[in-house]
């Protein structure tokens, strides 16, 4: 059974950091893309960003692109998104999601088998 844990969030101001971690267990995830999703308050879950994890082959929404970056930890079996310059309207529940990938760009659609908690991220102006 896949697990993902995430923790990291918090409250902090526009222009801050956060680093967020999503601790995976339960099988190796070398075949498997890793990916973060958000949802804010009356709106849809949406893709943030994603890696494969056997090739580290990175994909960002156009909204984080230049900011946020996604990396693993092979050896923690840990996913990580470093989030610069955070605005407002990154405001948002973010979620760690994994799901069995053999392609070589990963999709950034949600429909990803497994899925954390969430972990709350909040910026103030």
């Amino acid at each position: 059974q896949v697990q993902l844990v995430e923790s990291g969030g918090g409250l902090v101001q526009a222009g801050d950091s956060l680093r967020l971690s999503c601790a995976a267990s339960g099988r190796t995830f070398n075949n498997y893309a890793m990916g973060w999703f958000r949802q804010a308050p009356g709106k849809e879950r949406e893709f943030v960003a994603a890696l494969t994890w056997s090739r580290g082959i990175t994909r960002y929404a156009d909204s984080v692109k230049g900011r946020f970056t996604i990396s693993r930890d092979n050896a923690k079996s840990t996913v990580y998104l470093q989030m610069n310059s955070l605005k407002p309207e990154d405001t948002a529940v973010y979620f760690c999601a994994a799901r069995n990938y053999l392609g070589a760009v990963p999709p950034g659609a949600s429909d990803y088998s497994y899925w954390g908690q969430g972990t709350q991220v909040t910026v103030s102006s």
